[in-house]
């Protein structure tokens, strides 16, 4: 990749290396890691080499030119965790690079708009929707919302400004996306702090090899951190009947959202924590968001699971054991190995993926298919 900045900006820890390269040592490294559990080819899904990031946040930093004039750049850390002014950034999507020098002359124009400003989050779509976040140490008024819709006017983007007890949004705090996953079209409402896969390429190949293998089902899914329904909405084409667990109320508001936009009603949402959940459907708990839902109409085969770094308790892990089919989709191959040392016991993996989701640094996404042992 050329970008000025390779090996200067620590966003990209594995500098030294082609994508190929970097690729490759990822996934033996997770071979090797894996290797006690099986010995099965595993499917490798790339990335873009570059442009490939949907969502990306910087740091606003101050300095003043010779003539004593103030200059606003983009910043990122480098290597000794001292600030690295940087004007461009060859792993976003084209969209974002684009906007990113358009947006800051902007900004430097108005005091109002680039006054205490210490960060901008973009988040782009591929329907070249965006919405971009100005946060500020100070309160925003009045002006700051002429000038800031102004912006939003001549750049096409939607903009929010986010201060300490305070957000404005002065169109929109969500974009709309598009997904198309095995030559159907998925749409999806992004929200503004709702979690959504940054890399939207990688995202579809990842939906598209879960539903690739699996069978159809005349029986029920049960899904667990199921975010804005990502995985859930493409998912409900081969069940009978959905029902989904999400902690976060935003993630909850957009799942139901993007079930109305692609007319899905197979699909429960329920707003616990996959603990809790456990907990109500084993009966040890009762609980009032359950109140409208009767866990024993449901007739699970499947349980699809996207827990967050720190991996399944004990609880969740034991209850995955009851199901005939586990997907299990990790963004931390640490606790999925501790968690795969469990679910062994009981069940075979079938399928095993590798999902470059951050090109050029150690992280990487792991999918697992595991059936039970008759």
């Amino acid at each position: 990749m050329n970008c000025e900045y390779f090996g200067k900006c620590a966003s990209c820890v594995l500098y030294d290396k082609s994508y190929d390269e970097q690729l490759n040592f990822k996934v033996q490294r997770e071979k090797d890691r894996f290797s006690d559990f099986t010995t099965m080819d595993f499917d490798i899904i790339k990335s873009e080499e570059k442009a490939f990031r949907n969502r990306a946040e910087f740091r606003i930093w101050w300095e003043k030119d010779e003539n004593g004039n103030e200059i606003l750049s983009y910043a990122m850390n480098d290597f000794n965790k001292n600030i690295l002014e940087i004007n461009s950034c060859q792993i976003v999507s084209a969209h974002i690079q684009k906007i990113m020098p358009k947006l800051l002359d902007l900004l430097m124009s108005e005091l109002t708009l680039s006054y205490k400003l210490f960060a901008v989050e973009f988040l782009d779509s591929s329907t070249n929707d965006m919405l971009v976040t100005l946060i500020y140490h100070k309160k925003l008024d009045e002006q700051w919302n002429k000038l800031a819709k102004k912006i939003e006017e001549k750049l096409n983007i939607k903009v929010m400004g986010r201060s300490r007890k305070q957000k404005i949004v002065l169109s929109s705090e969500s974009i709309d996306e598009l997904l198309n996953i095995n030559n159907q079209n998925f749409k999806f409402a992004y929200q503004e702090g709702g979690f959504t896969q940054p890399n939207t390429n990688v995202n579809i190949q990842m939906i598209e090899w879960v539903l690739n293998n699996i069978e159809n089902s005349s029986k029920d899914l049960c899904e667990l951190y199921c975010g804005g329904g990502n995985f859930t909405i493409p998912l409900s084409t081969k069940f009978n009947k959905v029902l989904a667990t999400e902690i976060s109320k935003t993630s909850i508001k957009s799942a139901l959202k993007n079930c109305e936009l692609n007319n899905v009603n197979n699909i429960s949402f329920i707003r616990m924590s996959a603990e809790e959940f456990v907990q109500g459907l084993q009966e040890v708990r009762t609980f009032n968001r359950l109140k409208d839902v009767n866990l024993k109409d449901y007739n699970f085969d499947t349980i699809f699971m996207d827990p967050p770094r720190s991996g399944l308790d004990d609880t969740t892990r034991a209850l995955a054991k009851d199901f005939e089919n586990i997907i299990y989709i990790s963004c931390n191959p640490e606790t999925l190995h501790r968690d795969l040392k469990e679910l062994v016991k009981t069940h075979e993996i079938i399928r095993f993926a590798l999902f470059d989701q951050f090109a050029y640094t150690h992280h990487i996404e792991s999918g697992v298919i595991l059936k039970k042992i008759i």
